[in-house]
Parts: C-alpha cells; structure tokens; sequence
C-alpha cells in the first residue's frame, strides 16, 4: 500500500479553478444614503486638554516679588517660565513634625479639587527643602482689606461672592476658620475670591466640633473665643458667617465695628467681642443691609443665617443680576429654590 501524499499545490489550485462557476453572481443589496446611520468615531489618540494638563514643576517656576506675609508664612509672585503665566507660591512657616506635615499636605490636597469662581485655586503643593509651598492662583488687585465701600450695591456684589464661595464650601465639609478682609482677594474683573486655607479644615460628620484657637481674634465669633458662652459648643460655619457680618460691617463703615481697636490687646478684643453687644449698621444704611447684618451677626449661633439663606436675602437678591461679573452667582441661587426658606430674623436684643 503506498502511503498517502498531499496533493501538489498546483493540482490543488486546478481542481479550485474547476469548482468555480463564472456565470453565477450576487447582487449587491441597495443602499439608499438618505437611510445611512453614522457610527461614532472611535476616541482619539489625541489627549485631551484636561487630560492632558500636567500639574505645575517647582523647577519651572521663578519668583518675581514678595506679595505680602504674615504670621503662617510669606507670599511670593511666581512666574511659570513654560507658559508665561502667574501665580501666588505661599512658603509656610515653621519646622513641622511629620504628623503635622502629613496632616497638613492631606487637608491642601483636598483643597486642591476645590473649583469655585470665588475661591481662590489651589494649582499645587510642594515639600521643598523641608518648607511646605502652596501654589496659588494669583489675584492681581490683592486683597480687599482697608477697603472703604458705602456703596450698598458694590457692598451687596462683593457679599454674594463670597456666600457663593463659602455655600460651596461648606456643602463639601470645609470650613475656612479665618475669614477677614485680608483674605478677601480681588483681580481686575473685579471677581472676588476667597483665599488663604492655612488655618482651614476639612469637617467629617463624626469629627470633634472646631476649637482651635487659630485664627484672627478679631474676626472670630463669641462663642468661639468664650467657650462658656455656648456650652463649649462651636459651629464652625456659623463662626464663618460671623466673621463674614463683621467683614461686610468694617468694609461699609471704613473702620472696624466694635469699640476698640482691630490690633487692640487679646483681653479688650475678647471683652468688646463676647460682652457687648453685637455691633450693628448705622440707621443710615438701609433696612435691607441693616437686617443681613444682624442676620450674620446674631449672638446665639443657632440663628445666624446659612451661607445659603443669605443668598436669598433681600439686600443679596435686590442688586443681583443673571452671571454679574462672571461669578457664577446664578446658578447658586438656583439651586437654593430647594432648600428651606430661611429661618425667622431674631433679634438680638
């Protein structure tokens, strides 16, 4: 028997041939264009500009002039040499233990997703030759303090900047501890934004209530400073809003509201602040600013306004225009048509 041999490939492809049959054909089907249904593109190679966006270099960036500086640290002008654009870099001062240094990268890399038209962004952070370096957006107008408006409707656009920043702020747990006019940044659009986070704290709903004495004295609220004088309880959002009705105040008059000195001692500060009471809009300004800021300015922290419920105020609302200044004020007051209406004004006597 002989063994089985493959066929040569030459005989394969004529029996091939043989097989097929040149008479039968298939038509096409017809295609009518107008019926067509595009398919998607599959996603591009390209990345995109958000994915693509890399985080600033320390290296890449060269300080131009101090800002300004005070007891957390200094502020530089920084120039990112690639893009040509600015920046605030803050140095923070002092030689933290690793516990320290750890808690507080953690909170600045929290704030660095923070993204608000009012607060002032958080681009990077940087542990650099031992020193923690915060690179900030940069607010070419500076800061607000000093600042002399009697003007109601300015006074009432820079107020609804504001709440619109701390109502983002403090729907995400973060209370801001060190509200004042020096941390209130304006740039050439005259946009307001909050700035300066180095006392701030990111608030779980099981966290021990904020007692910390960080802070400036003068902006803080009683209850803060005493804590006697509210079972040693301390709400700190209504500590922002306190320090918002005091900066609104000082902003209107000039000067700041109580008896005594802004950089008077800690012992008449805490007295005018905790003993008197509250300070109040001259009877010269209109019943509209008078009433939110004894709505800020309420003793008992339990009646002091939300962020939320000072947007739909009357002396917020009356000058508030659809996207005024680019702020973004709209869309908050939108989203406050579902929640409560405000609480009943209490007054303070």
């Amino acid at each position: 028997m002989r063994p089985l041999h493959p066929p040569p490939a030459a005989d394969a492809a004529n029996r091939a041939n043989r097989r097929r049959r040149p008479d039968l054909t298939l038509p096409l089907p017809h295609r009518d264009p107008s019926l067509a249904v595009p398919l998607p593109l599959p996603p591009s190679s390209a990345p995109s500009s958000a994915s693509s966006s890399q985080p600033l270099e320390y290296a890449e960036l060269d300080r131009v002039s101090r800002i300004g500086s005070g007891a957390g640290g200094t502020v530089y002008k920084v120039l990112h040499r690639p893009t040509g654009k600015l920046y605030a870099l803050k140095v923070i001062y002092g030689n933290h233990d690793d516990a320290i240094r750890i808690q507080m990268c953690r909170e600045i890399q929290i704030l660095r997703d923070v993204d608000n038209p009012n607060i002032v962004k958080c681009h990077n952070l940087f542990d650099h030759n031992g020193e923690i370096q915060v690179l900030l957006e940069y607010m070419d107008k500076g800061s607000l303090e000093g600042t002399h408006i009697p003007h109601e409707p300015s006074l009432s656009d820079l107020a609804r900047q504001v709440l619109c920043g701390l109502y983002y702020l403090h729907k995400r747990k973060i209370v801001h501890r060190d509200i004042k006019p020096s941390n209130l940044l304006i740039n050439s659009r005259r946009i307001v934004k909050i700035a300066d986070f180095g006392v701030s704290r990111v608030l779980a709903q099981t966290m021990d209530p904020c007692n910390s004495s960080v802070g400036t004295i003068a902006y803080m609220s009683p209850e803060r400073i005493n804590t006697d004088l509210n079972h040693g309880q301390y709400d700190g959002y209504a500590g922002d809003i306190w320090s918002l009705g005091v900066s609104i105040l000082e902003f209107y008059l000039g000067k700041f509201p109580f008896s005594v000195g802004r950089q008077g001692d800690w012992a008449s500060l805490m007295c005018a602040i905790c003993m008197s009471q509250p300070p109040e809009a001259p009877a010269s300004a209109s019943r509209e600013f008078r009433d939110f800021i004894a709505c800020c300015l309420q003793r008992d922290p339990a009646k002091r306004w939300t962020a939320g419920q000072l947007l739909k105020h009357p002396f917020i609302l009356q000058y508030a225009s659809p996207g005024s200044n680019g702020s973004g004020g709209n869309q908050v007051h939108q989203s406050h048509q579902l929640l409560p209406p405000p609480r009943p004004h209490f007054s303070s006597a």
